[in-house]
Formats: C-alpha cells, structure tokens, sequence
C-alpha cells in the first residue's frame, strides 16, 4: 500500500532527522530530496548546464562526497530556483513517493506540488537563530571554518529565495501540521511527528 509522508521546511529546521526518525519508525523508504537539488548544484559547478545537470542524475551522484558544503548549498538553492531543472525531477519524486510499502519524503514542496495528496504533511520550521547556531555546529564539526554571522546571513538569503521563487516556493501547505522545533529536543519533535504519523495511519488503515 502506498503511504506518503511529505515533511517541508527550511533549512537546519531539524526536518532531514525527523524524516529520517519516521521513515525507520514505520519502516518506510526515505528520500532526502534536496540531496536531488545538492547534486545538481555539485554538477553546476563542475560545469555542467542546471537542466542537463538535473536530467542526468544517478543515484550515484546522491552518495557523491562534499554534497553538505555551502558552496553546494547556495547552487542548490540557486538551480532549485529555475522552474526547468524543478519539472526534470518531479517524476523522480512522485515515483519514490508512491512507491509500494510507503515512502517519507523530505524537501521545500512536496505537500504543496510534488505530493498534494501525501497522507500525512509536517512543516517543520525553527527560529533564524536557532537554525544558524545548529547550521553552524553542524558545518564547523564537518570541518568547514564560517561564523555564525556568514550562516545566518547565507541561510536567510536561502530562505528569502526560496520564498520568492515564481516555482514551487517554500510555504506550508494549506493541511499541513505546522512543527515548530526551535525549542523543542530531538526527541520532542520526532515524537511529534510520530503522534501525527500513526493518527493518519490509523484512518488509513
């Protein structure tokens, strides 16, 4: 039976781990989607044209090293921004999403585009602050030398081109279970999520 779970939200909002959580909570198939958008970024800059790029994609490139750098970040950002690199990796999504057995997908529009019709949609979202102090520890412990003050700065532009991109811009959906872990634990929000999982699932089934 195919399941869908669609979890949005800005960057360092703690979505990637709750998605993660879930996915291994209910034994469902996880796709971290910006990693899609990461490897076309890695590709752009090796390159590559942004469409080309997109339309090439392995699942290699996935698993390719350095995708979680900021300078892969900003192309990501930047070729997710460009409506023609969005359409040549919708159907990649939408098969995952449907995919038998169940699928959690994480990213900036799968409750509002790629899967409207997910059974169960989070937005998950946290402060600017709280965002750039996890952004920050998690880059300076992968071994990358920027202040707080060039993460912040670097995920607000993020944010505001997310928003105000003309193709699928970063809003919650209109259903969505809005998750605000800024001062929550880990633990708090995955049993958040978790709560409103086993709701939908239990309608469902």
């Amino acid at each position: 039976m195919a399941f869908t779970v669609a979890i949005d939200g800005p960057a360092a909002a703690g979505k990637g781990t709750i998605a993660r959580a879930v996915a291994a909570r209910f034994g469902l198939a996880h796709l971290d989607t910006g990693l899609l958008y990461r490897a076309t970024g890695r590709k752009v800059l090796d390159g590559a044209e942004p469409v080309a790029a997109a339309e090439s994609l392995t699942p290699a490139d996935l698993g390719a090293e350095g995708l979680r750098g900021p300078d892969v970040a900003r192309a990501a950002s930047e070729v997710a921004a460009l409506p023609e690199v969005r359409r040549a990796l919708v159907n990649f999504q939408r098969a995952f999403a449907r995919r038998e057995g169940g699928a959690v997908l994480d990213g900036r529009d799968i409750g509002t585009v790629i899967c409207p019709e997910a059974e169960v949609k989070l937005f998950v979202t946290a402060s600017d602050a709280e965002r750039a102090r996890r952004r920050h520890k998690e880059l300076r412990e992968a071994g990358h030398e920027v202040s707080m003050e060039e993460v912040l700065r670097d995920l607000q532009e993020r944010d505001t081109r997310d928003s105000a991109r003309s193709a699928a811009p970063l809003r919650p959906a209109a259903d969505a279970l809005v998750l605000d872990t800024s001062r929550m634990t880990i633990e708090e929000a995955v049993a958040a999520a978790v709560a409103t999982v086993e709701e939908k699932r239990g309608k469902a089934g």
